[in-house]
């Protein structure tokens, strides 16, 4: 089987890394390049939500990579946030040349809200078993993205999450790294503290999709909805499977509405954070989102999510305890250090 660039053993070349782009000399051994527009397609359909904001430099390389997709059966659903450029002209050239995309208004607060509204109008339109995945716009997807995500979910019963690592690339997709690894479980208890999830890399199967569509319209706001997605599949006792090979080529550049967050810049950034009482914050809007829809979660879950709320205002002596008793944990030694010296400070 010929190399896949990003597997383990190979680094790609410039010239290979290029062929990412050109959709050449990419596919593993046995995959089947996307359909023709209008030939039969296999497998589940599949719905992009991808948030707009004036993206027209980078739309038309994330576009055409959704149209070399192996797995063939999708459609975007584009939120325009009120763009000023070409954004909305790309998106339509690219409809206009017979892919499936529809592009509604975004509430034009923000890409969280821009997301969310785009969950509401997968669940107003959206066929029943349809999978979701998301996108930024200003990403790269490699070949096979959806593919990889939809056998790593198939047979699952019940709400599953697929996601993956990523290369982390400057904005002409020549510098690379690769994304920080995952070493411990995706769970409840890791999602609480911390996002592994990164949403360009998202695809949720049908149950998880409909659960995210439902609960969508009991949160009145989320800090980023993928954090929001882990946390609720994994509460809900969902399955995630985090990919440790990439599939997304992830610009970073100036107006990255996250980022990759590694790196020494993002390491006193998050410490940055906690001092400031930014960290907190997004706790308190956290739980909130999901004791909205704690109906949702297991029993078990519900139970640490009241405990991990009732917690964070204890004194010191009793919050130290009581977090050592809900074995939290983020998915690094310095990072779970990070953890309890935000519970130590208060800014939990």
């Amino acid at each position: 089987m010929p190399a896949w660039p990003g597997s383990p053993g190979r680094d790609p070349d410039r010239a290979g890394y290029r062929d990412l782009m050109t959709g050449t000399s990419v596919l593993r051994s046995g995959a089947r390049s996307a359909p023709p527009v209008g030939e039969e397609r296999s497998g589940p359909t599949v719905a992009i939500l991808m948030a707009v904001r004036n993206g027209a430099a980078t739309l038309p390389e994330q576009l055409a990579s959704f149209a070399r997709q192996t797995h063939g059966d999708w459609y975007v659903l584009a939120g325009d946030d009120g763009s000023d450029d070409a954004s909305r002209t790309v998106l339509e050239d690219f409809a206009a040349q017979g892919h499936p995309l529809r592009v509604i208004d975004g509430p034009c607060r923000g890409a969280a809200a821009n997301f969310l509204s785009l969950v509401h109008a997968f669940r107003a339109d959206a066929a029943d078993g349809t999978w979701m995945a998301f996108s930024d716009q200003d990403d790269v997807w490699l070949p096979d993205r959806i593919e990889r995500g939809v056998a790593a979910l198939a047979g699952v019963e019940g709400p599953a999450l697929y996601c993956s690592r990523t290369w982390v690339t400057d904005m002409a997709l020549v510098e690379r790294r690769m994304s920080a690894p995952r070493p411990r479980p995706a769970a409840f208890r890791n999602a609480l503290v911390q996002n592994i999830a990164s949403g360009n890399t998202i695809l949720l199967n049908a149950a998880a999709a409909a659960m995210v569509a439902s609960a969508a319209g009991e949160a009145e706001r989320v800090v980023v909805h993928d954090w929001w997605i882990y946390q609720l599949v994994t509460g809900a006792g969902g399955r995630v499977v985090h990919d440790d090979l990439p599939t997304v080529l992830y610009r970073q550049h100036g107006t990255n509405q996250i980022g990759a967050n590694d790196g020494a810049r993002a390491r006193l950034r998050r410490i940055a954070m906690i001092m400031d009482g930014t960290f907190r914050a997004w706790n308190d809007i956290n739980i909130e989102a999901l004791q909205r829809s704690a109906h949702r979660l297991t029993r078990e879950n519900r139970a640490c999510l009241a405990a991990f709320a009732d917690v964070r205002g204890r004194p010191l002596a009793a919050r130290l305890a009581g977090l050592a008793r809900l074995r939290l944990y983020r998915q690094s030694r310095a990072a779970t250090l990070a953890l309890w010296i935000a519970a130590a400070l208060g800014r939990l």
